[in-house]
């Protein structure tokens, strides 16, 4: 399926979700880098040393959970835009997202905007809480979204006025 048309199975995402548990404790990074291929600026980019690879640099990265604190720094580093950060902590019925961005114009703070899950399709309102530009030009945006959506949403687009 991820060959043919480039959005992962529901096997495949839940192959790298970290469990309830983890979510509960606050914002974590999750990488959904599904083939093998040789990159590493997330394991070069982490400051807690949480991300590994191994030998081969052709292997997927490895999250140490209990290290991981959702800085988020690695997804701005990302060259595939493979990376997100979850805080299903942020409230009961809402989860906070960071998510790249590389399009403009850039949303602003406090947008409402619509959040699409990785077909690109609409499946929710998005706010957002803040737009975090870095030096390598990958845009982090961070949004709220339900609870319920949370692991379904990868992107935002801007509403269109009129």
């Amino acid at each position: 399926m991820l060959e043919q048309t480039g959005v992962p199975t529901p096997t495949d995402v839940s192959s790298i979700l970290p469990g309830s548990e983890r979510l509960s404790h606050g914002p974590i990074a999750i990488f959904e880098c599904f083939q093998n291929i040789p990159c590493n600026p997330c394991v070069e980019a982490c400051p807690r040393g949480a991300i590994s690879i191994g030998l081969d640099i052709n292997e997927r990265p490895v999250l140490d959970e209990t290290k991981c604190n959702g800085c988020g720094i690695c997804l701005a580093h990302c060259p595939g835009l493979s990376i997100f950060v979850i805080d299903h902590s942020y409230s009961t019925d809402e989860a906070l997202l960071k998510l790249p961005y590389e399009y403009l114009p850039l949303p602003k703070s406090d947008q409402t905007v619509d959040a699409l899950n990785r077909k690109g399709e609409p499946v929710a309102v998005a706010q957002v809480k803040r737009v975090q530009q870095n030096t390598n030009k990958t845009t982090v945006v961070w949004v709220t979204v339900p609870k319920t959506l949370a692991m379904d949403i990868r992107g935002i687009a801007i509403r269109r006025e009129g």
